[in-house]
This record gives structure tokens, C-alpha cells and sequence, in this order.
């Protein structure tokens, strides 16, 4: 497949590679049709990951039930069915996934169905209120999440057939980046005022199923060469397979450990909120926890990108002490009785969620680097499955939170994430030739 030269050039600026069609991993075909490769990638993560800023279960969907008057058990069963449904159904779909020559068409039919739930929770938040409503959004949320645990079996393999190694982190952290943009006028409009806030949630409701559809679209179009199938098994025999994997091969059982205590990141954002309760209004906080989030990203995305094609054990490393010293700062604020200010618990926000985008984008390449081709899918499952079993355990921090306070359970994922930053220094340098 040939390019337009204006492909070409935009592929090496975005690389910064002279060399842009060398290659050490493709085969010549995929490397002739990386430069376009890259960029459909780029703009498929752009519009998925401007969708998940946009619905973000932990601000948005709990804002919205909240206001619909959903009881809270549906609140507090929103973070758990986002996450542990995008994650658990994998150690048994990627078998299936594996006998597929093209796994593209797993990822771009999972697009359309997040796209599709996403527009039912949309419906159901204009049309329901109460039990109802929140009964309703659950359960597309559901639907949501299990699409999305096929998109993210099939998509690291996918991407390691028509991305070079030295260049997937770009990739990815490219398109964080790009995503972060538009999240941030999000953010801004509703802390502005200048648009009622309600018509604002649900407008990014609207744009973010547009946008998953749209990414499906986009992501079709890849040049994928057909791979190896063999291994394709019934669920019972590739989950046996899988734990083979984890106990045969002890860097990954170490990666799964620090991606197991850097979730710390992705669980923190709440009760940092919680610490400043009654500082500001549920809009203020709103706007305020995705303005840091977003900006975030924009600024750090696309560097995190490129510092794990050169040491992803090193970013997993700086990530996690990160997001302990944000955390220990947090908890200072609020000690010194600053956590009402305007000021003081973004700034702490601010600097976890540059962690977490750190921890995302080194986890993410490290898996990819560190699997051997015929086991991508396989150990992204399984690393997956993992770690989605410690979310659901993650309930208990907010039994500790009920109990003690917010404090407590914020000290625990310092300790978490100091240990996540440490383990992974004793991770193998998979970027090294």
C-alpha cells in the first residue's frame, strides 16, 4: 500500500526518526505501510480517549446519577463495573481472539458497541430518573466495559504488527495527548458557567459515542497482515495455559505486581475529593478533578510516550514515586487546612494524574515489549484478569474509608504506590536490543 508523501512527513515528525522506514520487528509490507499505520492509531486512541474523558465513570456517570436521583448503591457500582468488566473477561477472550488471522475487526466492532452503550446511557439519562435510571446506565456501562475487554486483547497485538517497537509508545502517547485537549475545554465549559451544566454532560455523553463509533471506523482501515492462530482454545484450557505463563515466567509475574500497586493511581482521584469535601459544590469539584486530569495528560502524555520506547521500567519506576509524593502532598494540604483553597488540592491532583498517565503509558509498552509475538494476547489477558480481581478486592478501601476517614485509605495508596515505583526497577530493560 503506498502513502502521499505528506504521510510520510508527518509520520517522521511525529517520530522524530530520520530512518522512518526502518524497521526491526515488521515484515516489509507492514513496514512500507507503517507511516499510515501510525497515524490511524494515533487518531483511533484520540477519539476513544477523548470518549472515556468525556463519560468517566468516576466523575461524570456518579455526577449524573447523583442528579437523576439513582440511589448509591448504583453510584458505587460504577468504577467497579467499568473497570473489572473491561478487564476480567479477558483471560477467556483472547483465545477466541487468537484464532483470528485479523484482530483489527475485534477492536473496531468493539468501538462501535462502546460507541452504542454509550448513546443507551445518554437515552436513559434523558428519559429515566431514580432506580430506574440508575439501573439502566449500569448495565450499558456493562456492555461498555465487556466491549472494551475485547478492544484491549486484540489491540496490543495488533499494534505490534504494524508498529515498529521503537515507536508504539509515541503512538499511544501521542494520542493521550491530543485526547487531553478536548477534555480540557470540557472541563473548562463546566467550570465556566457559561453553558448550564446538565446540557453539557449529556452533549459529552453524545460526542463521546460519535467518537467511539468514529474510532471503529478509522481503526478498519489498518494494513494488517494475517498472524499465527494456533493457540486458539476453548476458555477452560487457554485460562490453564495462561496461568502457565505466570508461574514459568517470573518478569511477568513481577510486571503484574507493580501494575497491581500502581493502580494506587487510578483509585486515589476520589478521596483526594474527598478530603476537600465541602470546599466547593459537586460542579466545582466536578470540573475541577477532570480539568486536572486532563491537563495533565496534554502536558505529559506524549514525553511519558517517549521516555518508555527508551526504559518503560524506568517510567513505571518515576511514576510510582510520583504518585506517592502527590499523595503525601495531598495529605499535607489537607493536615495544614488548605484543602479549601483554590489552589492547593489541584495542584496535588494535578501531579497524580501526570503519574497515571505515566503508569498507563509504561505499562502498556512494557507488556507489549516484554511478550514474545505468539504471547501478546495471552499475557495481556492474564495480566489483565489480575488485576482486575484487585479492583474488585479494591472495594475494601472504601469500607477503610467509611471507617477512618479519607485519610486512611489515601496513606495506603501512598504505600502501594512507593512500592509499585520500587518493584519496577528490578523489571528487565525490554527496550534493549
Amino acid at each position: 500500500m503506498q502513502y502521499r508523501p505528506s504521510v510520510d512527513a508527518a509520520f517522521a515528525a511525529l517520530t522524530a526518526e530520520d530512518d522512518g522506514r526502518a524497521c526491526r520487528e515488521l515484515s516489509p509490507d507492514a513496514c512500507r505501510a507503517q507511516p499510515g499505520s501510525f497515524l490511524r492509531h494515533a487518531a483511533a486512541l484520540t477519539l476513544t480517549k477523548s470518549a472515556d474523558g468525556l463519560i468517566d465513570p468516576k466523575l461524570v456517570l456518579s455526577w449524573l446519577l447523583t442528579t437523576l436521583g439513582a440511589p448509591a448503591i448504583f453510584v458505587g457500582l460504577l468504577v467497579p463495573v467499568r473497570e473489572a468488566g473491561a478487564l476480567l473477561p479477558q483471560l477467556f477472550t483472547a483465545g477466541w481472539i487468537r484464532r483470528l488471522p485479523r484482530r483489527k475487526w475485534v477492536w473496531a466492532g468493539a468501538s462501535l458497541v462502546q460507541g452504542a452503550a454509550a448513546l443507551a446511557i445518554l437515552a436513559a439519562g434523558l428519559t429515566l430518573s431514580g432506580a430506574a435510571a440508575g439501573a439502566a446506565i449500569v448495565a450499558a456501562l456493562a456492555v461498555l466495559a465487556v466491549a472494551r475487554s475485547f478492544a484491549s486483547v486484540s489491540y496490543k497485538d495488533v499494534l505490534g504488527k504494524t508498529v515498529d517497537k521503537a515507536r508504539r509508545g509515541t503512538a499511544t502517547g501521542l494520542a493521550s495527548s491530543a485526547a487531553a485537549a478536548s477534555v480540557v475545554i470540557f472541563a473548562l465549559l463546566l467550570m465556566s458557567g457559561l453553558v448550564e451544566r446538565g446540557v453539557l454532560v449529556f452533549a459529552g455523553l453524545g460526542l463521546a459515542g460519535i467518537a467511539w463509533i468514529l474510532a471503529g471506523l478509522v481503526f478498519a482501515t489498518l494494513a494488517e497482515e494475517a498472524g499465527a492462530t494456533e493457540g486458539g482454545r476453548n476458555a477452560a484450557r487457554v485460562a490453564l495455559s495462561h496461568l502457565a505463563y505466570l508461574r514459568d515466567d517470573p518478569q511477568l509475574r513481577r510486571f503484574i505486581l507493580v501494575r497491581g500497586c500502581l493502580v494506587a493511581t487510578a483509585l486515589a482521584p476520589p478521596y483526594l475529593v474527598m478530603l476537600g469535601a465541602g470546599a466547593g459544590g459537586v460542579f466545582e469539584a466536578l470540573g475541577a478533578l477532570v480539568l486536572a486530569s486532563a491537563l495533565a495528560g496534554l502536558v505529559s502524555s506524549y514525553v511519558w510516550g517517549r521516555l518508555a520506547d527508551r526504559s518503560s521500567r524506568l517510567v513505571l519506576a518515576a511514576a510510582g514515586g510520583l504518585g506517592a509524593a502527590a499523595l503525601l502532598l495531598a495529605l499535607g494540604v489537607s493536615a495544614a487546612g488548605l484543602s479549601g483553597t483554590s489552589w492547593a488540592l489541584p495542584v496535588a491532583l494535578f501531579a497524580l494524574m501526570i503519574a497515571y498517565q505515566g503508569v498507563r503509558l509504561g505499562r502498556a509498552t512494557h507488556l507489549v515489549d516484554m511478550a514474545p509475538g505468539d504471547r501478546r494476547a495471552a499475557y495481556t489477558a492474564l495480566a489483565n484478569t489480575v488485576i482486575g480481581l484487585l479492583l474488585l478486592a479494591g472495594g475494601l478501601v472504601g469500607a477503610l474509608a467509611a471507617l477512618a476517614g479519607p485519610a486512611a485509605a489515601v496513606w495506603l495508596f501512598v504505600a502501594l504506590s512507593a512500592a509499585g515505583g520500587a518493584l519496577a526497577l528490578g523489571l528487565d530493560e525490554v527496550q534493549a536490543d
